[in-house]
């Protein structure tokens, strides 16, 4: 097998302490079946607290809104309703989850493709709309006057920002309204001023390159200004998200891997996924060809600490740093992070059901579970499952399995390929070879850490009559009150774990220390 090449998961303190309690998770899997996803709501209020530290640190304000779309979950909604932050509702239905878990109008701005049913309930609500260009502006006015509504306060969707003196572009989208075009737009605002209030402009593009999100923010300023050459009184830029997350622990790992993958294409060593699969590179006539399809799955800047960064980049032409530039304007920073904000919230658990050596030599491990329940491949995420032994025992090696005080498994690590429960060749939950540190046995358990952020139900259906994993929120006693501040509580010293169904966690329930379906217990002994 030659020397395992493991990817870890990056895990934050709740998230390992939850993993470390192998007893409650096949409790939970025994109760509510294979796949389950497995939420920590009170992770998001610490996620949102380490935003709002930036924002502190640059005398900033403005609204940090969750991109719904991240994640169906009632409990993550319910519990950021607790907050202060706001939230970015993409369709008709999250906007009515959205009110319904508690979010007040002046909390909630409104994005994406939007139905006419879409814009109505936006409009009578009194939500901020995200007007993607002229024909979206002048429905929702043509809304508003139909139905004698208020004026709707809107944010100017832009895109394809150019900055005079730099080689640097934004890249061109379908979505907002090109920045060449601003005038027309503006044209059309005043036209429509008797139904629509302009309440800022924003982006969001489908990039991590700092330069061109500062390139976009640039071009953000100066379309306010031209908004108030034109007597219009804008007051926040939205920045949407794409501010990333860091999955793996360790870095040298990744670099690793992605140099050891690019060998197995050329040929220079042994396979290292199913059917010699390259994600992205191919190898032709002794060249290597194509790009490497794949999430940076180990990112030194991330999340909030890449905000920071951005704000403290100088301004391509203006010279002055973009957080300088907002101060000076007195413009409100609104953000829309999604993955970012779902970073540790969330985990699957699917059981192992066989485990079987193919003719070609390969092990393969069927899982109870669907490429579609566990779609971090898809979303280009390489990171190894956590093994979770339905016996107790502990693995031998340097990537040790969930501990719950066996006796060690002597075999060693080991090499598989992890296969779904549909009889399609395509479902396959892993390409690469997932090293464990030791052989799964069925009734066994993966664990996927962090799928809460789009590879948890974003594509999940239920082919071939197969379930879709349920949800469970889960907590423990004492970790909730402090958790909305920087310093809060991360959940892993508190009382016992306790959970409920996903559609029945209200933030009360935790903070009252009940529990609406019982049970929960320490972490297991090492």
């Amino acid at each position: 097998m030659g020397v395992p090449l493991y990817l870890e998961p990056r895990l934050a303190p709740r998230a390992a302490s939850l993993l470390a309690s192998g007893r409650f998770l096949h409790a939970l899997v025994d109760g509510l079946g294979s796949p389950l996803n497995v939420l920590l709501p009170d992770q998001l209020a610490d996620n949102l607290a380490r935003f709002r530290a930036v924002y502190r640190a640059h005398r900033l304000t403005g609204r940090i809104l969750f991109a719904h779309k991240a994640n169906r979950s009632s409990a993550l909604v319910r519990r950021l309703a607790a907050t202060d932050a706001g939230i970015d509702v993409a369709s008709l239905g999250e906007l009515q989850h959205a009110l319904g878990a508690g979010f007040t109008p002046d909390r909630i701005v409104a994005t994406g493709p939007k139905t006419p049913e879409f814009l109505w309930l936006a409009a009578r609500s009194g939500i901020v709309v995200h007007a993607d260009g002229r024909a979206e502006l002048e429905q929702l006015a043509a809304l508003v006057r139909r139905y004698g509504l208020p004026r709707a306060d809107v944010l100017l969707r832009l895109s394809e920002f150019a900055s005079e003196g730099s080689r640097v572009l934004t890249r061109p989208s379908r979505f907002g309204t090109p920045g060449a075009e601003l005038d027309a737009l503006l044209t059309t605002v005043e036209r429509c001023a008797d139904a629509v209030r302009p309440a800022g402009v924003g982006y969001h593009l489908d990039t991590t390159s700092l330069d061109e999100k500062a390139v976009a923010l640039e071009g953000c300023l100066r379309a306010m200004d031209a908004c108030r050459a034109r007597g219009l009184d804008p007051r926040a830029v939205d920045i949407g998200g794409g501010f990333g997350v860091s999955y793996l622990a360790d870095g040298e790992q990744w670099e690793r891997y992605t140099t050891e993958l690019t060998q197995a294409v050329m040929g220079r060593r042994p396979a290292l996924t199913w059917r010699r699969h390259g994600y992205g590179l191919s190898h032709e006539a002794g060249t290597l060809r194509g790009s490497l399809a794949l999430y940076p799955a180990h990112r030194p800047v991330a999340a909030e600490t890449y905000l920071d960064a951005l704000l403290d980049r100088p301004a391509p032409t203006l010279g002055r740093t973009l957080a300088t530039l907002l101060l000076e304007g007195m413009y409100e920073l609104h953000i829309e992070p999604g993955r970012a904000l779902a970073d540790q919230c969330g985990l699957t658990l699917a059981r192992v059901v066989e485990v079987r050596d193919t003719a070609s030599g390969e092990r393969l491990v069927r899982l109870a579970a669907g490429a579609d329940d566990v779609a971090l491949e898809e979303h280009g995420v390489l990171m190894d499952p956590v093994l979770v032994p339905r016996d107790g025992r502990r693995a031998a090696g340097a990537s040790e399995t969930v501990d719950a005080g066996g006796p060690v498994d002597a075999a060693g690590p080991v090499g598989v390929h992890l296969a779904g429960n549909l009889c399609l060749e395509a479902d396959m939950i892993t390409r690469r070879t997932v090293f464990l540190p030791s052989p799964p046995r069925p009734g066994d358990l993966l664990a996927f850490a962090n799928t809460a952020g789009y590879c948890m139900d974003f594509r999940a259906g239920e082919a071939q009559r197969q379930p879709v994993a349920r949800k469970v929120a889960v907590w423990r006693d004492g970790d909730g009150d402090a958790a909305d501040g920087p310093d809060g509580a991360d959940g892993s010293g508190a009382g016992p774990w306790c959970w409920c169904l996903d559609e029945e966690y209200w933030p009360v329930v935790q903070q009252h220390g009940t529990r609406q379906h019982g049970g929960g217990e320490e972490a297991d002994e090492a």
